[in-house]
């Protein structure tokens, strides 16, 4: 069910930017700079982890997420970009305990980068990437939370509504890199209520934004 959910949002979208595409022909021009603060709602998607001592699959839940970007113009194609995105979601896995099955946790993003308009800013399809940090906050006693470098690429299309708004429909990758062997999420007072390890988390997201453009 989880697999199939995903197969259907990634197979939607590329048909939403294409419709997109059609309706945006003939409006917008590229200014000669341009900023802009965009608020998303998205759905996002992970790959799987692992159970330390069980060597199960450990899954991260897919689910609703939300973002914000916000632009500096630098000049008729290019825009500094600070991103942040948040998702509430939740690990599942036959290794846990009964007790410790179906833990929430929330994944944050907060990245630095920047986008290209090829055709020129304010109008038609954009690439972004940026470097930063991801978040994983376990909300389960006697679990901490962990901080680890990541980075994200996306590629997008935006819609004007006249001079000042925009629909912007972009899809972005994540990869965070853990390089953990085991324990991540162990406290040091209570040990490993979930022990969790992994090389990498990567995770897929699906973007829909209104952009308030200046």
């Amino acid at each position: 069910m989880r697999r199939s959910g995903i197969a259907v949002a990634f197979a939607v979208f590329p048909m939403t930017i294409a419709a997109g595409i059609a309706q945006a022909q003939g409006t917008g021009s590229a200014k000669a700079t341009e900023s802009g603060v965009t608020l998303y709602g998205g759905y996002r998607a992970s790959n799987q982890l692992t159970e330390a001592s069980t060597e199960q699959n450990v899954y991260v839940n897919s689910g609703a997420s939300y973002a914000l970007a916000v632009d500096f113009g630098i000049d008729r194609n290019r825009q500094w970009e600070i991103f942040y995105s948040r998702q509430k979601t939740q690990l599942t896995s036959a290794g846990f305990s009964a007790a410790a099955d179906n833990v929430p946790i929330t994944i944050e993003y907060l990245h630095a980068g920047g986008t290209y308009f090829p055709q020129g800013l304010g109008n038609g399809s954009y690439v972004a990437a940026g470097l930063g940090a991801t978040l994983l906050s376990p909300d389960r006693a006697g679990l901490s939370s962990v901080t680890k470098p990541s980075l994200s690429l996306a590629a997008g299309f935006l819609i004007p509504f006249g001079k000042n708004l925009g629909l912007r429909l972009e899809a972005r990758g994540y990869a965070t890199l853990l390089n953990n062997s085991g324990g991540m999420f162990c406290d040091s007072n209570t040990g490993c209520t979930v022990a969790v390890k992994g090389s990498a988390l990567y995770q897929g997201e699906a973007l829909v934004g209104l952009s308030a453009r200046f």
